[in-house]
């Protein structure tokens, strides 16, 4: 075993199980990074927080935190990554859960984001939701004309620039339309950061998603 933080070879057994490192003077627990890893392969592999749990011998809450976690340093991580990037194509797209498509009202609903390409990656930027203005809508009575304009607001105002219709793009809202159906759900302030998770692991494999959760834990 090697040093997590310096990748020295020579370490230090401790009398409480820990290694110590000759090189940069750190202490680790190896248990504690066996099981951290083992997390984050299932965080990775898209297992659910509780089969995770079940596989692992672990309290629920304890996945769930560390999942939670992953999701935070993730959305971090890729803020940084885009920043001051050249972007070569972006548009826009709108996502409803197939079950409330069906229902007018429920366009206030919609999450709203701007897709942008960048050196053979996707980046994603939130827009504000509507959610906030949907009782308002609903106490004005309105509901079909508020659609119908915002609909036609949707039409005439969508943001975009690409050279062909098919590109890195759609690949990425294929490849989230079917990724957020696992969450079986999602509140909208959580959605951010569903959005970064799905983003992230579009962008990498998952040998290297698990190697920059492994580095990203070890700077905390």
């Amino acid at each position: 075993m090697e040093c997590i933080y310096c990748h020295n070879k020579k370490l230090y057994k401790l009398q409480t199980g820990q290694l110590k490192c000759s090189g940069c003077k750190k202490k680790f627990s190896p248990n504690k990074i066996t099981k951290e890893l083992e997390i984050i392969q299932c965080f990775c592999d898209d297992m659910s927080v509780n089969k995770a749990a079940k596989i692992l011998q672990l309290n629920y809450l304890t996945v769930q935190k560390r999942y939670e976690l992953f999701r935070s340093l993730i959305a971090n991580y890729l803020e940084n990554e885009y920043r001051d990037k050249k972007v070569i194509e972006y548009d826009e797209y709108i996502y409803l859960p197939q079950s409330k498509k069906k229902i007018k009202e429920n366009i206030f609903d919609a999450q709203n984001f701007l897709s942008f390409y960048y050196e053979e990656k996707v980046y994603n930027l939130l827009m504000p939701s509507l959610n906030m203005y949907k009782q308002q809508f609903l106490d004005d009575g309105a509901q079909a004309i508020y659609f119908k304009e915002f609909s036609k607001f949707m039409m005439l105002n969508k943001i975009s620039k690409t050279q062909k219709k098919e590109n890195i793009i759609t690949n990425f809202w294929l490849f989230f339309e079917e990724s957020i159906l696992k969450y079986k759900g999602t509140r909208h302030d959580n959605f951010f950061y569903y959005l970064k998770e799905i983003e992230f692991k579009f962008n990498y494999t998952q040998d290297k998603q698990e190697e920059i959760l492994m580095s990203l834990l070890k700077h905390l």
